[in-house]
């Protein structure tokens, strides 16, 4: 057997496509441009990058972007302000504060700062409360992708057999939650878990997220599993020391061979969460503004 391999980068075109549709629809029916405010505290290289692409891709789909870039020295009450200024603001939909902050910043203060309805990485207490109690919240983004891409592959989920590797709140939390919600059956596994393989090996849908590269082997997968790889790592080139690969939880090659289908690395789930960050401020925007919800793109 030779999994397919699930192209993220084209299905998340296919999320800004919708998403560019619902902005124009909201611009030229109801006069409201969906806005989404980043905060950068510092200079950290990788932290730059990722939000001049969220810029980018903000812009392409119609919406209304405001970069906030801060010095690294900025304290925790003039970053507060900013935020308060954010939260007050009715043309700002979303709001992000780019993590890692630097050291003297509490990132769970930062945000819980954040007005819950416009926490579009859907990592407020708040929210993730909501998702665990089956009410509508932000979910947050990667989950989200995972989501979106197991239901494009699977259709109905319920009944289904889900192992997710890891128990982090940025993913590993939500990703079961939202499994659960699909009326998949799972199991929350982790460093602890016994015998990790053999549980691993009942899934009909393995999901991998603890960054150790190409933990997975082929024989901890069930033939014909769906495998959603969301770990990336970072390693020297084995043919050239002046360059380095990602590589992903997943021994790719291998459970290739195993798999029903797998998501690459890179061009697998990473393009997805963007895409869902996109996606969740036209959600946040449709509710602040008391209107149906963007269909597909919300939970």
């Amino acid at each position: 057997m030779t999994a397919e391999t699930i192209d993220g980068k084209a299905f998340a075109a296919g999320v800004r496509a919708k998403v560019a549709h619902h902005v124009e629809t909201l611009r030229d029916t109801h006069g409201i441009t969906p806005g989404l405010a980043v905060v950068l505290v510092g200079e950290d290289p990788a932290s730059e990058v990722y939000v001049a692409n969220k810029h980018r891709q903000t812009v392409e789909v119609g919406m209304a972007s405001f970069s906030h870039k801060l010095p690294a020295k900025t304290t925790e009450a003039d970053l507060f302000a900013l935020i308060d200024q954010l939260n007050a603001d009715p043309s700002v939909h979303g709001i992000l504060c780019q993590f890692p902050v630097p050291e003297h910043l509490n990132e769970r203060a930062v945000v819980a700062r954040i007005d819950p309805a416009k926490d579009v990485d859907g990592l407020s207490v708040v929210n993730a409360g909501l998702l665990a109690s089956g009410e509508r919240g932000l979910v947050s983004c990667t989950p989200l992708g995972c989501l979106m891409l197991l239901r494009d592959r699977l259709g109905d989920l319920s009944g289904l057999e889900a192992v997710v590797i890891g128990r982090s709140n940025l993913f590993g939390k939500p990703m079961g939650q939202l499994l659960l919600r699909e009326n998949a059956t799972v199991t929350m596994a982790h460093s602890r878990t016994r015998d990790l393989a053999q549980v691993c090996r009942r899934a009909d849908i393995l999901v991998a997220a603890v960054g150790r590269a190409e933990m997975v082997k082929a024989d901890w997968v069930k033939p014909g599993a769906t495998v959603i790889d969301v770990g990336i790592t970072r390693q020297p080139h084995p043919d050239d020391p002046d360059k380095t690969r990602l590589l992903g939880d997943v021994d790719f090659a291998a459970v290739a061979e195993v798999a029903g289908a797998i998501t690459p690395v890179p061009g697998g789930v990473g393009p997805m969460t963007i895409a869902c960050l996109l996606a969740n401020t036209v959600t946040a925007c449709c509710r602040a503004h008391g209107l149906p919800e963007p269909e597909g793109l919300a939970v």
